[in-house]
Formats: C-alpha cells, sequence, structure tokens
C-alpha cells in the first residue's frame, strides 16, 4: 500500500488560497496604469521586433513612451532602447535592418521630427525640419532616402493676423474634436545621409483639386503613403471630394507621383473608395476597398481586399467579394503567395489566411476566449496581439495548429495576475424578428452563482461596431462589474462582425429594432441565468449608446436609472450641429425638410413626454460629433419634467473622455450613480 505524502498538496493549495486572497477587483488605478503596447514593427529578416510602450501615469509630465526591442522567438526578454521623456510612434525598420527611423519631438523641437536611430549603437539623430512637423516615414527600397508625411499651410501670414475669425465657404468645418483650416498635408522626401526635403505636390495642379486627407478620429490627416517597389513613384491615398461632403459621401482614391515631382494621377476609379496601400514582396499592389453609399440601397459596406497589377494598374480583383466579413491589418508571406489578416468575426476578433491572389479566407484557429489582431509573419512563425477585457493587448507567437500563444511581452502581467475576474460569458437568441442575436456577459469579481446580482446593460457605440472581449481604459466592461454587477453588451443590429446586411439593416431601423433586440436580450438572460435580479435593471450607453439611453427613456420605465454619455437626442438639432455630412440624411431617408423616414418617427425628443428614468449625463464640450447641445437638450428636458438628473462636463475633453483625471472622475461619476439606484 502507497502512502501519499499530503504536505506538497496541502501546501499549494494553502498558496492557491492565499493567492486568492490577495487578489482584488479591477480599480481604475488598475486600468490607467496599465502599460500599452504598440503594434509590434517586423525586422526585415524577421528576427527582431520593435514595440512602442506607453508607460501612463495620471500626471502627464510623468508619463513615458520609448521603444522597446526583442527577439521574435522569445528567447530573451524586450529591452528599452529610447529613454526620453517625448514619445516616439511610427518606428520602420531600414532595409538592411541596421537602423529605425520614428518620429519624436526632442528638446528643441518645435513640433515632431524624424529621427534614425542606428541599433548598432549611438544616438537618434534628427534628419527634418519641417515647420509643421513630420510623421509616417517610410524608408526607400535602397535605404537612401526617406518619405514623410507634413502639413502644409497655403496662408502665409497666418501668425501675423490680428483677428481670430473663422471663415469657411464649403463644408466641413469641423471633425470630431477639431475644427478644420486651410492646412493640407503633402508627401515630402528626404535624401539620406542629408540635403534638402522635397515637396512632391510643389507645384501641381494637385494642390487647387480640394483634396484632403483620411481624416483620423483626432482630426488629423494622413496620406498613407508608400514608396512603388522601384524607388521612382509614391502611392498614396486622398479624399478627393472632401469640399462637397454635403451633396456626396467622402470618396478616398489612390494616386501615384512621381517621386522626382511631377503631377499625381489617379488611378482608381469614381464610386467607390480605397485606402491602406501596400505593395507585397512579389510587387502586386493591394488596399482596402469600400463601396460607396447608395441612396435608398446598401448604405454600409464591408471592407474588402482588393490587388493590383504593378506597375500598370487597371480595374483591381476582388480576391474575396462573397465572404461575408469585414478585414481589418493585413500582410504577407516573405514570398507574397500567402496573405494574413483579422476581421470581426461572430463577437471575436479572428485571424484568417488565404492565398495573396484570391480564394476563401481560412481562419488561423478558432478563437474562443479574447481576440487577436495585427498579424505578421517572423523568423519560424507568426505573431499577433492579443487581448481580453481584463488584459491590455501584448505581442505573442501563434501556434496555429494547438490554437495557442506564447507571450513574448509581459509589460502587465504581475497587475493582471492580481486582479480578480470572470471569463466573459458568450450566449445567443432568436430575437422576435428572426434575428439570431450574440451577446456577451461579464460576471463580478468573486462571483457566487448562489447569489443575485443587478443587470446593467451596456450596448456599444457605433452604432457599426461590435462588443468583444477586449480591453477598453474608457469602457472597461469588468470595471463597470467590479461593484457587483451583471454586465450585458448586446451585439444588436448593426453590429459588425455577422455580416454586411446585418450590419446594414440599422440604417432604416436606427433606435426601435435595436432597442426591442437589447430588452429581449435582458429576458433571455434572466431565463437562462437565475443570478440575475430583473428587479434591479441600469442601463448605459456612449454616442449611439447613449442615442439609445434617450429612446429607452421613451419607451420604457423598467430601468432604475440611466447613464447617458455623449448621446443625441434629437434627429434635427444633431444634424445642423455635428461634423457629419450627407450621411445623416441617406440613414434618415430622406432630407430633413421633408420630415419624413425616421426623422420624426425614432427621434428621442418626440418621446421625451415620457421621461421619467434618473439620469446621470456626461459629456465633453470639446466634442464635435455629439456636440455639448444633444446633453444640454437632455438635461432641461429632464428638469422640466422633474425626473432626477445630473450633467457632468470636461471643458477639455471631446467626444471620448481620455485624460487620467478626467477618466477617474467620470468613472467615479459613473459607479456612483448606479449605486445610489441599484
Amino acid at each position: 500500500m502507497t502512502v501519499m505524502n499530503w504536505k506538497p498538496l496541502l501546501a499549494a493549495l494553502t498558496l492557491a488560497g492565499s493567492l486568492l486572497a490577495q487578489k482584488h477587483a479591477i480599480t481604475h488605478e488598475d486600468l490607467w496604469l496599465m502599460k500599452r503596447v504598440g503594434e509590434p514593427v517586423v525586422s526585415p529578416d524577421g528576427k527582431w521586433i520593435v514595440v512602442a510602450v506607453v508607460e501612463p501615469d495620471y500626471d502627464p509630465a510623468k508619463q513615458s513612451s520609448d521603444l522597446w526591442l526583442l527577439p521574435s522567438d522569445g528567447s530573451a526578454a524586450p529591452r528599452r532602447i529610447t529613454f526620453t521623456k517625448g514619445a516616439e510612434s511610427g518606428a520602420v525598420w531600414s532595409p538592411d535592418g541596421t537602423r529605425l527611423a520614428f518620429t519624436a519631438k526632442r528638446e528643441g523641437d518645435d513640433a515632431p521630427q524624424i529621427y534614425i536611430l542606428p541599433l548598432q549603437g549611438g544616438e537618434a539623430q534628427r534628419v527634418t525640419s519641417a515647420p509643421a512637423g513630420a510623421s509616417s516615414p517610410k524608408w526607400r527600397p535602397d535605404g537612401q532616402a526617406l518619405l514623410y508625411e507634413s502639413d502644409v499651410d497655403p496662408v502665409a501670414d497666418r501668425k501675423s493676423r490680428k483677428w481670430s475669425a473663422r471663415v469657411y465657404d464649403t463644408f466641413p468645418i469641423r471633425y470630431w474634436n477639431v475644427w478644420l483650416d486651410e492646412k493640407r498635408p503633402h508627401v515630402f522626401v528626404q535624401p539620406l545621409p542629408g540635403g534638402a526635403a522635397r515637396d512632391l505636390f510643389a507645384g501641381t495642379q494637385f494642390l487647387s483639386s480640394g483634396f484632403g486627407g483620411v481624416f483620423s478620429a483626432t482630426g488629423g490627416q494622413e496620406l498613407q503613403a508608400v514608396w512603388t517597389p522601384d524607388g521612382q513613384g509614391v502611392v498614396f491615398t486622398a479624399t478627393v471630394n472632401r469640399d462637397d461632403l454635403m451633396n456626396a459621401e467622402a470618396e478616398t482614391h489612390l494616386f501615384l507621383v512621381p517621386a522626382a515631382g511631377g503631377e499625381p494621377r489617379r488611378f482608381t476609379e469614381p464610386g467607390q473608395s480605397f485606402g491602406n496601400p501596400e505593395f507585397s514582396p512579389a510587387g502586386a499592389l493591394y488596399a482596402l476597398h469600400q463601396k460607396n453609399p447608395v441612396k435608398g440601397g446598401r448604405l454600409y459596406s464591408l471592407t474588402r481586399l482588393v490587388r493590383f497589377d504593378w506597375p500598370n494598374p487597371a480595374k483591381p480583383a476582388f480576391l474575396h467579394g462573397a465572404w461575408d466579413r469585414s478585414i481589418g491589418a493585413f500582410s504577407f508571406s516573405n514570398d507574397g503567395k500567402t496573405l494574413y489578416f483579422d476581421a470581426e468575426n461572430s463577437g471575436f476578433d479572428t485571424l484568417f489566411t488565404t492565398s495573396a491572389t484570391g480564394g476563401a479566407p481560412k481562419a488561423l484557429f478558432e478563437v474562443t476566449r479574447g481576440g487577436y489582431t495585427g498579424v505578421r509573419p517572423v523568423a519560424g512563425g507568426l505573431i499577433a496581439r492579443f487581448q481580453t477585457s481584463s488584459q491590455p493587448p501584448e505581442v505573442v507567437l501563434l501556434d496555429p495548429a494547438s490554437a495557442k500563444h506564447r507571450f513574448l511581452t509581459s509589460f502587465n502581467a504581475e497587475r493582471v495576475a492580481a486582479i480578480e475576474t470572470t471569463e466573459p460569458v458568450h450566449f445567443w437568441f432568436t430575437a422576435s424578428n428572426g434575428k439570431r442575436i450574440h451577446n456577451l456577459m461579464i460576471l463580478p469579481p468573486f462571483f457566487d452563482k448562489t447569489k443575485r446580482y443587478p443587470i446593467v446593460i451596456f450596448p456599444h457605440g457605433g452604432p457599426n461596431s461590435m462588443s468583444k472581449d477586449a480591453f477598453s481604459t474608457r469602457w472597461n466592461n469588468h470595471f463597470l462589474a467590479s461593484p457587483g454587477y451583471v454586465i450585458l453588451e448586446t451585439n444588436y443590429t448593426g453590429s459588425t462582425g455577422f455580416g454586411e446586411q446585418f450590419a446594414d439593416d440599422i440604417e432604416r431601423d436606427v433606435l426601435r429594432g435595436p432597442a426591442q433586440e437589447i430588452l429581449e436580450a435582458i429576458e433571455d438572460a434572466a431565463k437562462r441565468y437565475p443570478f440575475i435580479d430583473k428587479s434591479r435593471q441600469a442601463a448605459a450607453g456612449a454616442s449611439y449608446g447613449g442615442y439609445l439611453m434617450n429612446w429607452f427613456n421613451g419607451h420604457t420605465n423598467q430601468f432604475k436609472c440611466l447613464v447617458n454619455h455623449a448621446g443625441a437626442v434629437n434627429n434635427e438639432s444633431q444634424y445642423g450641429s455635428n461634423d457629419g455630412g450627407l450621411s445623416r440624411e441617406l440613414r434618415m431617408g430622406g432630407p430633413i425638410w421633408e420630415k419624413g423616414g425616421q426623422w420624426n418617427d425614432q427621434s428621442p425628443i418626440r418621446y421625451s413626454g415620457a421621461f421619467k428614468t434618473p439620469t446621470l449625463i456626461t459629456q465633453g464640450e470639446l466634442d464635435f460629433r455629439v456636440p455639448l447641445s444633444e446633453s444640454m437638450t437632455t438635461f432641461k428636458l429632464l428638469q422640466r419634467l422633474k425626473v432626477p438628473t445630473r450633467l457632468v462636463l470636461y471643458p477639455d475633453e471631446g467626444h471620448w473622455i481620455l485624460k487620467g483625471e478626467n477618466s477617474r472622475h467620470h468613472m467615479n461619476e459613473i459607479l456612483g450613480w448606479l449605486k445610489k439606484y441599484l
């Protein structure tokens, strides 16, 4: 008879219990102080990776951001290779793998410039002196020049003006959080090791064409410029009808300009949009494509991948025309014969592969937890970024055969290990409209299935977006659940990752249908999970989610309270004051003066007489997507109806609350409001 020694097992159980006891529910400090790992940039030989890592702080002066270098096989830990206060961004490897170019604003710089760092040793050297700053460096294939982008202001005496008026003759006049002006991005070529930079647009008729760059959410513009394989030209993306957005949806097209200078030539056809051009190692040009919205037809379009023959681009070849998902970031195998990309897919960020000449995409493996983005080949394998709702993105080495990964970076491992979180619950149900609806549910920390918990619904914004098991510092679902709430996130009609028609269907039913699906999701969840206390319900939402909050307030009294961040209430005033163009008219079903379609029928203000639910309203005053007037109107209506209401405004924030102390205050306001009523 064998006598078992229980001491090691008891010791292990004691240690496990001790670690569990030390864990805590996630706090705002946990969220905010997590290091933020950027997109991995792989060396030409595939053996090394560079990532930018932000080390946040509530005091912006104490925040740092530097570049880290690590071997792609995980044989050594990452090491920091820059040590300055200014952040580095846009890092790119030289063709021979000996140097890095990146954008940084260092001591003595009035604006960010391009620097080159020799990896064998030595200090980074500045190579540009662009008055408005330089960004997006790209090495010429021979390594003897860089292209970069910089804004050029045609108004020479702007600083000497004694007046401050903004003057516009065309629309748009502002975007997201910034006012627009006459500045436009240009493409420059900087010879190396030195010499004067050349503006490729100088003296061209293109400058008077009304072009614009591709807008970012922060209001900046980019041209997504890349070298042609022979280094004799530059392909870039530009908006061709920026000044006519009240009569047509924006179109972005691809242009070719000689690297020695000359007139840019557009080579894509109207009625559609292209962007994110990249040349494969085999020399073909690839880009992302979207159809333009059609009045009375489909307004939402999938993002598809197209291929152009080079150097004579004709009509693009659509590689996956029948595939019903939108393609995200893409990359190529070293021989250019295989494509890799990520896509939102039924509630998960999933990685796919296909032939570079087309064909049905195949998932690298099934994803059942978290999500993967930014897949890239390295020496001996594939890497990507992996994240969950409780863990921010880290770089991982993939093993598709086993559907597993190995962490190459673990900047947040210690903090993540100290947090008590539950695994998200995914479930589907069939709504009364016949649609299959996916849901993500987050359980509170230290969950006890014998207890009953309040439920807080949190529909995503967009509306063309997807709730998924992904990390967020702004609306982290584990943080919302931390006081002891079940968080329910429903991928209602309009959500992406479930097919083009599913996403587009919301355009003809902007509030009523999605809201009904969410209410039915609550009923289905409560039937499935007896720990949900239906007598204690609340709802929170931002942007389109806030729009839904105002709709709920006029159509149901089942919620104890609402949280509404940047939510529109009046379709007409939202149309008049926001930064959008023709898209709102197309969505509502016709011009505003016709008063048909959804202008009145699905405008929350028309039902405001029924508002009864206590509401917390929050808003950034610099928000031009959902202007402050919408929150003020909602607040006034609720005050007029004597409904308990609290209005919290952030003068230095836009559509998102992004500053550390503001974010902490914002989340405390939200949790305080929920606690008061739940």
